[in-house]
């Protein structure tokens, strides 16, 4: 399959984006097949590097345990979660204010995944909880050292990659959460602290009638 950029906005709509410390203009967009995209956006962030370290040093950082089959497991990463948007950071907020503009969503919950270094990861998973629709569309940001962020089908398959860095966006989008799985593996290199931010709307949590 042949990735294929799509421009998404006219230069206007992205000057305006870019006074605001966002950028579309470099988005391209690939099919990973008849309903499903995932969209990455190189520097969509302007100031990443603030951002991250404001969002590193925030105190509610969790290692989190969960249910896997018949065991309790210890989450490799850790974990921050808003529920309500607007108990986030500021810039957080204005973020996914810009998110839900040009996507038309409104992105209302957020949650944050820190990979402590290349030995931290997440496993193949779909956003089931946060993306029960059919279709949904799901963007994260990346902050901090860059990391391989890989997609696969659903009943198996060969898996795309991509490797965002500090300010990229990726947006997954389609049937992308139901038909494609996702993952950050983790990886032999030594690796710096990344930061994942991941926007949700409790309007696609609503599954389809």
């Amino acid at each position: 399959m042949t990735d294929v950029p799509l421009p998404l906005f006219g230069d206007a709509d992205g000057a305006d984006r870019a006074r605001s410390g966002v950028s579309f203009a470099a988005a391209q967009r690939l099919r990973l097949d008849e309903h499903s995209w995932v969209e990455h956006v190189p520097g969509w962030l302007a100031g990443a590097d603030d951002l991250f370290a404001e969002l590193l040093a925030l105190p509610g950082w969790e290692q989190r345990r969960r249910r896997m089959y018949d065991e309790v497991v210890t989450e490799p990463r850790l974990t921050a979660e808003y529920p309500d948007v607007r108990a986030a950071p500021s810039r957080l907020r204005e973020l996914a204010g810009e998110l839900g503009e040009h996507y038309g969503v409104d992105y209302d919950r957020l949650w944050l995944n820190l990979y402590r270094d290349h030995r931290d990861s997440t496993g193949w998973h779909g956003d089931g909880a946060s993306a029960r629709r059919r279709e949904c569309v799901v963007p994260v940001l990346s902050l901090g050292a860059p990391r391989h962020f890989l997609l696969r089908p659903t009943e198996g398959g060969p898996s795309r990659r991509l490797r965002p860095v500090s300010g990229d966006l990726v947006v997954m989008g389609g049937r992308c959460q139901t038909d494609w799985r996702h993952c950050v593996p983790k990886q032999g290199a030594a690796s710096g602290p990344r930061i994942s931010v991941n926007f949700a709307a409790s309007g696609q949590a609503v599954p389809d009638r």
